[in-house]
């Protein structure tokens, strides 16, 4: 073996553990992106008051309850969650429950038409959902209509503590 060759066996096992080392930062970063937005998407609904559902509104033509916060309706109103956009880049979402589904009333998550995806729902098979119907929050890597995001899914409580919605936040992969 020669010098040169010694040299691009010690450059590449350097850049290997390089890379080890680095690669979990990365994936905590984006971890701590995702948990900040979605404090962010929280804060700013939690500012408007409590969340509950009364009535029905229809979201891309599909009937859905009405979700809340305060007084101030979520269903077709994307206030908030650009608003989350704006400071933190990414996707948000709020979703309320309907039966055993959990339809997007508010988002700016994107079909490939480019229109918001109002009125589509959670994937029902999907790892976030599980987290969901046990009452807790997931983060993870999930498919969205066909992309692959880095998100954050939170159950939204009403004042028995019942889920009736989530808070998402994501980022494309």
């Amino acid at each position: 073996m020669n010098l040169k060759q010694i040299a691009n066996g010690i450059w590449a096992i350097a850049w290997i553990i390089g890379a080890i080392v680095l690669l979990p930062d990365v994936g905590q970063a984006q971890d701590a992106k995702v948990k900040a937005a979605m404090e962010l998407l929280e804060s700013a609904a939690n500012k408007l008051g409590p969340p509950k559902i009364e009535g029905t509104e229809a979201v891309g033509g599909k009937p859905a309850p009405a979700i809340y916060f305060g007084s101030t309706k979520m269903n077709n109103n994307f206030e908030v969650v650009d608003g989350v956009v704006k400071q933190a880049q990414g996707t948000a979402t709020i979703f309320v429950r309907s039966g055993d589904e959990y339809i997007r009333v508010a988002t700016n998550v994107k079909k490939d038409d480019g229109s918001r995806a109002i009125g589509t729902v959670l994937d029902p098979k999907g790892k976030a959902i599980e987290a969901i119907r046990k009452g807790e929050a997931f983060y993870g890597e999930v498919d969205i209509l066909g992309k692959p995001y880095v998100t954050g899914y939170k159950p939204i409580l009403d004042a028995s503590r019942n889920v009736i919605g989530i808070y998402y936040v994501g980022y494309l992969k």
